[in-house]
């Protein structure tokens, strides 16, 4: 085995993604070290650094005096080919140490189309990729994250899900690790000692009739958030301060996971949020703080919030963002305010061109509230507005489509009536569109997905169709969408699916340009799979559904109700306004919840 050496890293696109040593990174002495622990990312740098996610655990199992955290990412095919020339192992980016040589190694599950990745980080790592392959000396292979609410599709490759959030089972299952380490015991000890803890599935102990339940963060004012977290060497997605303000969604958008998979909502303090931003400022040197949250407009506080962080970053010319936001609930005056220190475009997500095709997905706004948060926009300076739809919806129909078409025709005519003087420029809408993917947890997982075919079709009629020249269309691949059904909602063969398409070279599925279709139709011929069996099929509200044995709060009765509705096109109120019986207070205390 060689080493990898300068002249290797300048032949690559983006060497620093490989070095580590960036500002903020943990280093300590493995002596003292009585589990290591390697936090994978299955993809890039670029992506990986941006995620909450791993920034938080990093932080939390690095507190820790018996225990190592280190950064671990799927290198971009340049840098690969060259470690696989050189026999160089995967390694962490802090010790540089090959994976195979940690206690445990811990991937985070945030997209179905990441887990060809997994088995190659494995493979490239010198660890044994199907479970029960791997020997005693090799480490335990854990997985959490969103898609872990359907833990059966990848089974056959991990040891260990923890399902929920990890922030206090993380902790745990160090804890636990490093007692049976001590003890000398054969890995199905540690195993058997872990298997009736809160939040923890093993898959070649749990049987299906095993319901497992998440593990819920109560207090989110003193749950650990890091504020002196890595600071990357280069350029990623999201080079910014990220400040979690709150978990959950108070909104039941039925297509969403995240908000039922993340329920109930739970804030934390505008004191907190404020002394963390300012901890982060100071700590990371970055000149932008990112609200994230799945409606952070929604916060309580939100205002109160929203001034006290201009108030922090004028002086320092630290702006802020927003993700998406409710278009019904916009402050012109707080955007006005955020403007001023970095101005950007307004992101907006009406999901659906039709009010009637709203009141199916339950997204709860109406066009009057758009065109008028549109105008409020425009009136106060913006002339760029982005708007987000899914197309494939359960009961769309070309009307619904030819409504997205009116819609953005329309804030550009609204551009245009404004007077010249209130006017910046030239109006510019981008209509973006993504194919619906019917997901476990959700009212419309008994939903089929619409056919490539079908897709494509209307695709090309948004296309030929949204001819104004002041607005743009973007669309995304169906082919990936359709993967992305099959697999969120498949069974326990496609673990064998996976397999195959890796093996016949598939890897980094989610990146258009690298997506191998030729690797994915090979392995759904072979095993005799026709894709359109998992995405388009249609279940019964009765059928046993493979992710059935996880609990994540919201009872299946109710998701029931919710599909019922959404056929009937009737909503259902947020939960701030009036109380659904979701459910999730079986688990967790919701605030919301009937008294």
């Amino acid at each position: 085995m060689q080493k990898i050496t300068r002249q290797d890293l300048l032949k690559v696109e983006k060497p620093a993604r490989y070095v580590g040593g960036e500002y903020n990174q943990v280093i300590k002495n493995k002596e003292n070290i009585k589990c290591r622990f390697a936090f994978c990312f299955p993809d890039i740098y670029d992506i990986g650094m941006s995620n909450l996610g791993m920034k938080i655990l990093y932080n939390v199992l690095n507190k820790r005096q018996d225990t190592w955290c280190e950064r671990v990412f799927a290198p971009w095919s340049d840098f690969e080919e060259i470690m696989r020339k050189k026999q160089v192992k995967l390694y962490a980016l802090e010790s540089k140490d090959s994976i195979d040589k940690f206690d445990i190694v811990g991937f985070t599950l945030q997209y179905e189309m990441s887990y060809t990745n997994i088995l190659n980080m494995l493979d490239l790592g010198g660890i044994s990729i199907l479970s029960k392959d791997r020997g005693e000396n090799e480490p335990f292979v854990v997985a959490g994250g969103p898609c872990a609410c359907n833990p059966v599709t990848i089974s056959k490759f991990i040891d260990i899900f923890m399902l929920g959030e990890g922030e206090e089972l993380i902790n745990t299952l160090a804890e636990e690790y490093i007692k049976w380490k001590e003890k000398k015991l054969p890995k199905i000890e540690f195993l058997k000692s872990i298997k009736d803890l809160k939040g923890i599935y093993i898959p070649s102990i749990h049987t299906k009739d095993n319901i497992i339940e998440k593990v819920v963060i109560k207090d989110m004012d003193k749950v650990p958030y890091p504020t002196n977290y890595v600071v990357p060497s280069t350029d990623i997605i999201q080079n910014r301060i990220s400040l979690e303000v709150f978990r959950g969604c108070t909104r039941s958008c039925r297509f969403c996971q995240a908000g039922y998979i993340y329920r109930p909502v739970r804030e934390k303090s505008v004191d907190t949020l404020l002394s963390q931003a300012k901890e982060m400022i100071k700590k990371t040197g970055q000149d932008e703080v990112s609200l994230c949250s799945l409606s952070t407009i929604d916060y309580s506080d939100f205002n109160k919030l929203a001034e006290g962080l201009i108030d922090i970053g004028k002086d320092k010319k630290v702006g802020i963002s927003l993700p998406s936001i409710r278009i019904d609930a916009i402050d012109v005056d707080i955007l006005k305010q955020i403007q001023e220190v970095r101005k950007s475009s307004l992101t907006f997500a009406p999901e659906a061109g039709s009010q009637r095709l709203r009141d199916v997905i339950n997204k709860n706004i109406t066009k009057e509230n758009i065109l008028k948060g549109c105008k409020l926009a425009f009136e106060n300076g913006w002339s760029n507005i982005k708007l987000y739809f899914m197309i494939g919806l359960p009961t769309e129909t070309y009307h619904d489509l030819r409504e997205i078409v009116d819609l953005a025709n329309s804030i550009v005519d609204l551009y245009y009536s404004l007077p010249k003087e209130k006017r910046r420029g030239k109006c510019n809408v981008t209509v973006s569109t993504s194919t619906f993917v019917p997901k476990p947890h959700t009212p419309f997982q008994w939903f089929g997905q619409n056919t490539i075919d079908k897709i494509e079709l209307k695709q090309q009629f948004l296309k030929e169709n949204l001819t104004n020249k002041c607005v743009k269309y973007n669309w995304h691949n169906p082919e990936i969408s359709r993967l992305e059904a099959v697999i969120s909602r498949g069974d326990e063969k496609i673990n064998d699916l996976i397999y195959e398409a890796f093996k016949n070279g598939a890897k980094f599925d989610s990146w258009e340009e690298k997506l191998n279709l030729d690797a994915w139709n090979k392995a759904f011929k072979k095993l005799k799979i026709n894709p359109e069996d998992y995405a388009s099929k249609e279940y019964n509200l009765e059928d046993k559904l493979p992710w059935d044995n996880i609990m994540h709060g919201v009872t299946k009765e109710f998701l029931k109700r919710e599909y019922n509705k959404a056929i009937k096109e009737e909503t259902t109120p947020r939960c701030s306004l009036k109380c659904s019986a979701c459910g999730v207070n079986k688990i967790a205390e919701c605030k919301f919840m009937k008294k």
